[in-house]
């Protein structure tokens, strides 16, 4: 009867609130809300990141971008570092640190997934390494296991490149640090995005949910979605409520439901009965 529900993930839409024109054409008080939003959000900034080059250090932080909604696994942190590199303007380690997470992010997912495929030929290739710094090995063989969608494949394929642009001698490096490391940075967040993010498109969950997020029944066994996705996920029934406390999605879901199997059409249905009623 029951289905996963995607509740513990991160964001952060700061720098696009910063960066959102006030258009004359709104409400005064609509106006007015933004004008004391963005005036308390630099406040934030203002107490996180010190007074000097404080305007500098703002661009940079819209520059930076917003950090999309992604489940916790093993990027969140270090994307913030990255962040605060390049609010601080020290491009190059932030250029070189996104790369270096993007490979730290295949080399998890090949090391806590290979189990899952032992019967496969590529499980060969990977199966006795500690780690991985051949990005084309790790990317083809999470492919051919169907656990890196195709634009994130795409996506790594490119950070790939930026990182043999950065790491390798290049003079023009020393001008364009800046424009390198925000490449990258939008390279990075749009692979997590794509291959992390609770909500979208994804082939694990289920479709017209009206913004709610829930695990197909068939995906639960795929070995990304089991070791990694239902990690941030609570096992709920159509009829459940949340609360909201203390910054975490607390579940109320006490109602005694039938002991049987229903299809995701049917749990789709009943979740949209139980929310009209």
């Amino acid at each position: 009867m029951k289905r996963y529900r995607v509740l513990d993930f991160g964001f952060d839409s700061r720098a696009w609130m910063l960066s959102e024109e006030i258009q004359p054409s709104w409400e005064p008080e609509v106006q007015a809300l933004w004008r004391d939003n963005k005036a308390r959000l630099r406040q934030q900034l203002l107490a996180e990141y010190g007074s000097f080059n404080f305007d500098t250090k703002v661009t940079n932080f819209i520059d930076f971008g917003r950090i999309p909604f992604s489940i916790f696994a093993f990027h969140n942190r270090f994307v913030d570092q990255i962040r605060r590199a390049v609010v601080m303007g020290a491009f190059y380690p932030a250029l070189v640190a996104s790369c270096a997470l993007g490979e730290r992010v295949l080399n998890h997912l090949v090391i806590a997934l290979r189990e899952d495929f032992r019967a496969t030929v590529q499980y060969k290739r990977v199966r006795t390494k500690d780690s991985f710094d051949n990005w084309h090995l790790a990317i083809d063989t999470l492919q051919s296991w169907g656990v890196l969608l195709p634009e994130a494949a795409s996506g790594f394929r490119n950070l790939h490149s930026i990182r043999v642009r950065a790491i390798h001698f290049r003079p023009e490096v020393d001008t364009n640090d800046r424009a390198l490391a925000l490449e990258a940075v939008a390279c990075l967040l749009r692979i997590i995005e794509v291959q992390f993010g609770p909500a979208g498109h994804h082939p694990w969950l289920l479709p017209d949910m009206n913004g709610e997020d829930f695990i197909a029944k068939a995906a639960e066994s795929l070995p990304f979605v089991r070791r990694i996705v239902l990690q941030n996920c609570r096992l709920v029934g159509p009829r459940h409520t949340l609360a909201f406390e203390d910054g975490r999605w607390i579940v109320k879901d006490d109602h005694a439901y039938e002991d049987r199997e229903v299809s995701d059409d049917e749990f789709r249905e009943l979740r949209k009965l139980a929310k009209a009623g």
